[in-house]
């Protein structure tokens, strides 16, 4: 066990056509999400592009969030920005509405580990009674050497680790079962295509992109690796990294969003820098996606 699991959505954030948040849209993405078995929203990162928002958007989104899972899921806010101030504010606004747990980034250019230390201990003291997990995009930083300093912070919880360094992976599950106990400590996987592994090597859960669109696929894969059934997790894995390799050949963000359109969301467009998606490639999108058996992985 730990504090959370299974299968989470980086929410996106849906605009208009005028570039505002879209508030409708993504209260009905939320419903859907929840009917389809998700562990909860991670909300403002970067598939919900909360670095190309301004505070008072990312603050909206995680309200609305919130307020529409009404606690049956828990939500959490990603409020890393290069800003610590804003970051700051970031994290007591959602400690302030109920957040469930805070999460963040390290902010680009922040190579020497004592001030990424400083930045995490900030939003630690800024949220000091909400769960605090780091986002370690694998790399060459020494992950696990990063999250012992970081565990100094009273609110440290866990992590989500999008990288496909297993081993590094498993270390870091090791590290909070060690110093924390298996109840009190979360690591997410954040490299969709590597799912079913990460699950066998004890990922909490896992948060992606493409849980937006076909949720119960993940669901299903976390379900396969508790049973120990190796072919089901693999096919699966394998089915949903086909979509995922279709729509990276589409400019993944907007076709992120058009895919989402499939499913009765109008998503509106990408911010900068992800390019808007080209409609006149629409057709060839939608025949590719039912060729790899979009509707049939949507539907789980």
């Amino acid at each position: 066990m730990s504090m959370f699991q299974g299968a989470w959505p980086a929410l996106l954030t849906p605009f208009t056509a005028d570039d505002r948040v879209n508030v409708p849209v993504l209260r009905g993405l939320v419903d859907y999400l929840i009917a389809k078995g998700i562990g909860g929203f991670y909300v403002c990162g970067s598939t919900g592009e909360g670095v190309y928002m301004s505070v008072e958007e990312r603050k909206l989104v995680t309200e609305v969030v919130i307020e529409q899972a009404a606690g049956r899921v828990p939500v959490v806010a990603h409020v890393g920005t290069m800003v610590a101030r804003d970051a700051v504010a970031l994290a007591a606004h959602a400690q302030e509405v109920g957040a469930d747990a805070i999460a963040s980034i390290i902010p680009p250019q922040f190579a020497a580990v004592d001030s990424i230390v400083d930045y995490y201990a900030a939003l630690g003291r800024a949220a000091d009674k909400t769960p605090l997990l780091s986002y370690i995009f694998g790399g060459p930083l020494d992950a696990v050497a990063l999250m012992r300093k970081l565990m100094a912070i009273p609110t440290v919880a866990g992590s989500k680790y999008t990288g496909p360094n297993m081993h590094e992976f498993r270390m870091i599950v090791e590290l909070g079962r060690e110093h924390h106990g298996e109840y009190a400590w979360t690591v997410f996987s954040g490299m969709d295509e590597e799912c079913y592994f990460a699950a066998l090597f004890g990922a909490s859960g896992n948060i992606g992109s493409t849980l937006n669109y076909i949720p119960g696929v993940y669901r299903e894969i976390h379900a396969a690796a508790a049973a120990g059934d190796v072919a089901r997790g693999t096919e699966l894995q394998l089915r949903a990294n086909e979509l995922t390799s279709i729509l990276f050949g589409f400019g993944f963000m907007g076709a992120m969003k058009e895919t989402m359109s499939l499913l009765g969301f109008a998503c509106g467009q990408p911010r900068l820098p992800a390019r808007p998606f080209d409609p006149a490639r629409r057709g060839e999108l939608r025949r590719q996606l039912e060729a790899a058996g979009f509707a049939e992985l949507a539907a789980l």
